[in-house]
């Protein structure tokens, strides 16, 4: 199991980032969560196998259609096992 702590920045608010990058997580197959932030980024927790987690951070370098990425952060986190899902917050 790996987790991790990704802070998106360009033009990712108001194009669908949370919604989209919920959908891509649970088709990839793994839990955690994404928010925007005051600062205009988003910020995702991510957490699964290696291989998936991996694949859900070369997604946020893209991100969704009308989205226009700058930067990608990623911090490794030590990992929540009572997380069971992948969700938005609010």
């Amino acid at each position: 199991m790996k987790a991790m702590r990704i802070n998106v920045s360009g033009r990712v608010q108001g194009v669908c980032f949370r919604a989209s990058a919920r959908d891509e997580a649970r088709r990839i197959g793994v839990t955690g969560w994404v928010r925007n932030l005051s600062d205009a980024t988003v910020e995702v927790f991510v957490q699964g196998p290696e291989e998936k987690v991996n694949r859900l951070l070369s997604w946020c370098y893209q991100g969704p259609p009308g989205a226009f990425v700058t930067v990608v952060d990623y911090t490794e986190m030590p990992v929540d096992l009572s997380m069971n899902t992948f969700s938005i917050m609010y």
